[in-house]
């Protein structure tokens, strides 16, 4: 059986320079700051009023060049939050900052490398000093090649997997909660995987790392209760991201069987993860924490 979700999407992030053509972006965060000061009701592509229910809540995004990641952001933005992007494509990052921006959202881009804690630190230094607060995350980055079972995977191999969805969310929660704390408490989503609630022989490293990402979240959102920090995770299944597109692309037969499996037929789009990370990140889900929420089509439904 296959378990494919968004571990094939590959998005972390890169060494550059911090700030770059940041001035008006900058100067519309620190406008949501003051109160009295009529700002812009977001807008979505189609001119479309979206909801303002993160209007003014400073969030930050890993992984935030492609897919889950790239939709959440946009969504995010058109919803009223400014966005901070953590990644390792410089060019990529840009871009997306830009589209969102155009969009009508505060959107910024930080070179992050989340394997790196310094780079970690850096980004939340950033984002609180750029703007004064941190209300919520959306740590996203993840995926890498995966693919390997006990018998075949190396050392260096499992090391590698675990730092980019593992520790790298350590990393991630260590610094991202003392700014939410001190900013008057907020949200954390962690994206985990369908193979964070079940066994998959054929990703031993990536299904323990993604195992470990459910008891992180368990275990912090204990911890961080008092202090007005929720903490959750997504069991996301598959997704129609860019890598999932280009695996239909190159392996037709192989991604049919994949598609059989799914109980609704089909894979989600990344909109609806989007919708229900932002769902999460609002005050509107304010009861909801430590929990690992399944969005997959009911895959697991019969774990």
């Amino acid at each position: 059986m296959y378990f494919i979700d968004h571990s094939f999407l590959i998005v972390y992030g890169e060494e550059a320079g911090l700030r770059k053509a940041f001035g008006l972006r900058r100067a519309f965060a620190r406008h949501l700051e003051h109160p009295g000061v009529v700002t812009v009701s977001p807008r979505g592509r189609n001119g479309a009023a979206m909801s303002d229910r993160l209007n003014s809540k400073i969030i930050i995004v890993t992984g935030g060049t492609s897919g889950m990641g790239e939709a959440t952001v946009k969504r995010l933005a058109g919803e009223g939050a400014t966005v901070v992007i953590g990644a390792r494509d410089k060019a990529r990052g840009e871009a997306v900052a830009a589209e969102a921006s155009a969009d009508g959202g505060t959107v910024v881009f930080v070179p992050t490398d989340v394997t790196r804690e310094e780079d970690v630190a850096r980004l939340v230094d950033f984002t609180v000093k750029e703007f004064g607060a941190l209300h919520g995350a959306f740590n996203n980055a993840g995926g890498g090649n995966s693919q390997g079972s006990i018998r075949e995977v190396d050392a260096p191999f499992w090391e590698t997997v675990i730092a980019l969805n593992l520790t790298s969310v350590f990393y991630s929660l260590k610094h991202e909660i003392p700014a939410i704390i001190a900013s008057g408490g907020g949200a954390i989503v962690n994206n985990a995987s369908v193979v964070g609630a079940a066994g998959d022989p054929s990703a031993v490293a990536y299904s323990a790392a993604k195992h470990g990402v459910v008891g992180l979240t368990r275990s912090t959102a204990l911890d961080a209760a008092k202090d007005g920090v929720r903490v959750n995770a997504l069991l996301t299944g598959l997704v129609n991201t860019p890598l999932w597109q280009g695996f239909t692309a190159s392996n037709p037969e192989a991604a049919n069987s994949i598609l059989s499996q799914q109980p609704t037929g089909r894979s989600a789009d990344v909109s609806e993860i989007a919708a229900f990370t932002a769902f999460l990140l609002s005050d509107e889900s304010r009861f909801i924490s430590g929990a690992a929420l399944a969005i997959d089509g009911a895959l697991t439904a019969g774990y």
